[in-house]
Order: structure tokens, then sequence, then C-alpha cells
């Protein structure tokens, strides 16, 4: 359930509501007790900020149910293709520019036959691949989506595949925890031609071992950024930290978070990314509908205008729309 009711108990004026955006992360699905499908979308977009453009970004959505395991993730390409299609009816309403599919880089070379087939039915929408890599010894901790093993990053037959992204135009979105950052770095400087975008300030954790450890975590996590950074194929997504994994609570409290909430507890981390990446390769993110378990749309989007404030228009640009639509070639 999205817990609608929960959500509206924080009311905000919309601060700047005619500012473009482009939201380059959110998820598509038919989840029996949380679907969130095109007028969900929209129901969020609409809300009063001014999101013109969003990017689709894998989560097992609608895959295949008969054929080659390997082809099965064509079913999500092919799904959110038509629902961008739907979408067009409505102009006014933000479009789904972009997708970011999954396949199983792990196939190697071999994995070139299923980017080229995601590319022939996502046309120009298809954009790149995410192949999560978030793995934790703690079964507190939920492991990705994709069962990851412990090394993603290192795995030869990964690398393999990983190879085939840069040829055929396509990025990669990371999708890992705080600790496995230098092993992304490693992967970002053997790649250095392939765009990778760094989703959800990767992954600091607070919950089972991790929770009473954010200070600590903290400091260690700026280091590893800051060295992530000098990679200048990496673009970074700074938003996805109201999850529960991230251990702040809020989806537990009686109201949900407010911007100033998020402001206050979440500054460090926006003003460091946006320092050692520059507001040219830093766009934030909605994450939705995964971070609505904590805050909702137009106030999450409030919360990014106020710590975007002192920057300059051209910075505030690229932070809301520019960088989005560099790192996932958007029209």
């Amino acid at each position: 359930m999205q817990r609608l009711d929960w959500l509206a108990q924080v009311d905000e004026e919309i601060i700047d509501p005619d500012r473009p955006i482009v939201d380059p992360h959110h998820h598509l699905w038919h989840h029996d007790k949380n679907p969130y499908l095109l007028d969900d979308l929209w129901a969020d977009t609409g809300s009063g900020h001014k999101v013109v453009q969003t990017v689709f970004v894998e989560c097992m959505a609608e895959y295949r149910t008969s054929g080659p395991d390997a082809l099965k993730p064509l079913g999500e390409t092919e799904f959110v293709v038509s629902v961008a299609n739907e979408a067009k009816a409505r102009p006014d309403s933000a479009q789904i520019a972009g997708i970011v599919g999954y396949t199983d880089l792990t196939l190697g070379a071999s994995v070139r036959e299923v980017l080229e087939a995601h590319i022939e039915i996502g046309g120009d929408l298809f954009k790149g691949i995410r192949h999560a890599a978030g793995w934790d010894a703690s079964e507190v901790v939920r492991n990705s989506h994709t069962n990851p093993p412990q090394n993603l990053y290192e795995d030869k037959n990964f690398r393999q595949g990983f190879a085939e992204l840069a040829r055929l135009g396509m990025s990669f979105d990371a999708w890992n925890y705080h600790h496995q950052i230098p092993r992304l770095t490693d992967l970002a400087r053997v790649f250095e031609d392939t765009t990778i975008i760094f989703d959800h300030f990767g992954g600091p954790l607070g919950i089972g071992p991790y929770e009473g450890k954010r200070a600590e975590i903290l400091a260690q996590w700026k280091e590893d950024v800051a060295d992530l950074a000098t990679c200048k194929n990496v673009y970074a997504k700074i938003g996805g930290l109201a999850m529960p994994i991230n251990g702040f609570g809020w989806h537990k409290q009686a109201r949900p978070a407010s911007s100033d909430d998020l402001v206050a507890v979440h500054k460090d981390y926006y003003a460091h990314m946006i320092d050692v990446f520059g507001p040219d390769r830093c766009m934030f993110e909605s994450n939705f509908p995964v971070d609505k378990q904590s805050i909702s749309y137009p106030v999450l989007w409030n919360a990014f205008k106020k710590i975007a404030a002192g920057y300059s228009e051209a910075e505030k640009d690229d932070l809301f729309q520019g960088s989005a639509k560099r790192a996932y070639r958007l029209n």
C-alpha cells in the first residue's frame, strides 16, 4: 500500500514550481499490494513540481514467463515501451524519456545478443543496463534483487559483458552498498569509456550491524566517494536516501518526513556529493515509489530545492535536468 493518507499529513507549498525537472530514477510495477503504474507516476509527477521527463530503472517488472532465461528481462522493456507510448496521449504530463533495463552481464561476451534485443525493442528510449551488485554478509541487510555474488564487479565474465556496453553506446547504472564503492571505482577506471551512473549515494547502510555507526560510515563514505569522483566517466544520482535500509526510520513514524526533516539529516551527503562531482555530474532523483515509504513526492522535491538554494541558476539547471539529460542522452 502507498499509504496516501499517511503521506498527506505533510502538505507543503511548492517551491519554485516553474523549474523544469527530469526525474532520472523511478520504477513501474504491478505488485498486488503496491502497484505503481502510469496513473500513479503521474499523480506524483503532477503534484506541483514541473516534471517534464523521467527515466525508468529496472525492477524485475513484467519479465517474460517463457523462453530462455537470458531473454526474460526483455519483457520489462516491452512493458515500459508500452507505458511510454501510452503516456504520449498526454504530452503535457511527464514523459518517460529513457529506459534502463536489466541483463545478466555475467553472460560475458554472449550478452551482446540480449543487449541488441533490448535496443531493438526499446529503440531510442533504451539507454543502458543496471545489474545491481548490492551484497552484504548480514542477514538483516537484503542483497540486491539480482542475487549478486560478493564480488560481482570483479567477476571475469561480468567484466566481459560490461565491455559490450560502451560498444553499443549504453550506460551502466551502479547500485551497491557503501562498502563496495572502492570496487566500483576500480571498475570505472578500467572501463573509462563507459558512462556509469552512481545510484542512491552508493547505499550507505544504517540497519543491522551498521545501526548506530552513521558518523563512522559517513567519514569513510566521504573518502570513497571523493575517490570515485575522480573518474570523469561517472555521474552521481543524489537521492534514494529515504529507504529503510539507510536506517533513518521515517517509514516507522506517525508522520512522514518533511522537507526540513530530510535537509537536516541528509544535507552533509548532498553537499559532499555535489562538491566532489560538481553540479554538472550530479542529478536529483526520486527513487519512487521506494522512497515513498518515507516521504511524499512534492515534499521530496521541495527538499531538493532547499538543498540547491545556494547554487547558481546554471548549476541548478544541471542538478534538476542538465546532468540527467547528458548522462542518459535524452532528447
